[in-house]
């Protein structure tokens, strides 16, 4: 993928999009959009969700959610709200691009305001149509239906390393992400304020990862793709630039494959969010082997000195 971004540099757009195959050749418009790109927007995630991620289709509605990454366990329970009647139900694990897409955004803007406290309303409703997400019709419906599945559950992030950090199951959100319609029957999203819970903000402010929202929002309805990203932004520029560091296609599997039993199913679902993950991030070195993958050392999507602004 390294090879579109240099391609674009040396022949242009529309010559390189004639030098790789057809396929990928939707995948030129994003690497261009991305070199052409000026300083790129801040975004913050915590690094749990960088080495393991939520589902990526639903699950049914009382089913836990337990995943392995490197060094830790993300388990997440459903949990249950009260309607605008007051009647309760249970709401299932957050999943897909959506839920991903609201917890960025929380995330990134309680670390700029340096506070778990969260304001909503306009800028929420700016940046989703940023990422290219109309609030109207089934999109509001399905980030309706996230935000409630976010509010109810409850999310451990287990570390297994001793120098890692554990904080307890708690809520992501306290009190609800709160949707509802006007009397004419128009969306009005988020109208007040959300606050994460006092442990997730506190391991939020202690292990944040720096990723570029203009990348997300090329890759805004690829679930896959959005954690191959992340998962990119965090490891490769901690890697050392003398010692490249394999990845099996067995650990990818464990990380990435849920909802694929066997390794020779998920490889080549893997093969494409993986190309999109690469065409958003120029300057990630990823080859792809017959073991799995090769990660090199590569500069971050964002600066760091962009996050001490923060």
């Amino acid at each position: 993928m390294a090879d579109i971004h240099t391609l674009i540099i040396r022949h242009g757009r529309d010559e390189a999009r004639q030098l790789i195959p057809a396929a990928d050749r939707h995948l030129v418009d994003i690497a261009a959009a991305m070199l052409e790109a000026p300083e790129p927007a801040l975004g913050i995630t915590y690094s749990g969700f960088c080495l393991t991620a939520l589902p990526h289709k639903p699950l049914p509605n009382d089913q836990r959610w337990e995943r392995q990454g490197h060094n830790v366990t993300l388990v997440i329970e459903p949990g249950v709200l009260p309607d605008r009647m007051g009647v309760t139900r249970v709401h299932g694990v957050p999943y897909g691009s959506r839920a991903r897409l609201i917890l960025l955004y929380l995330q990134t803007q309680a670390m700029k305001a340096s506070s778990p406290e969260v304001e909503l309303g306009a800028s929420m409703r700016a940046w989703m149509g940023r990422m290219g997400i109309t609030i109207g019709g089934k999109q509001y419906r399905d980030v309706r239906d996230q935000a409630n599945r976010i509010s109810a559950c409850n999310l451990t992030f287990i570390w297994h390393n001793a120098k890692g950090a554990r904080f307890a199951k708690d809520s992501i959100v306290q009190g609800g992400i709160q949707l509802y319609e006007q009397d004419d029957n128009q969306p009005r999203l988020w109208v007040d304020t959300v606050r994460l819970s006092e442990s997730f903000f506190r391991a939020l402010k202690e292990h944040p990862v720096p990723i570029a929202e203009p990348a997300l929002r090329h890759i805004a309805n690829q679930s896959m793709a959005i954690d191959i990203y992340i998962w990119l932004a965090y490891r490769l520029h901690s890697l050392s630039p003398a010692a490249p560091m394999p990845v099996t296609w067995a650990a990818l599997h464990q990380q990435f494959g849920a909802g694929y039993q066997q390794i020779r199913q998920f490889k080549p679902r893997f093969l494409d969010p993986l190309k999109a993950a690469l065409a958003v991030y120029p300057d990630a070195k990823v080859d792809v082997a017959d073991t799995g993958l090769i990660l090199h050392h590569s500069r971050p999507p964002i600066l760091e000195k962009q996050l001490r602004l923060v």
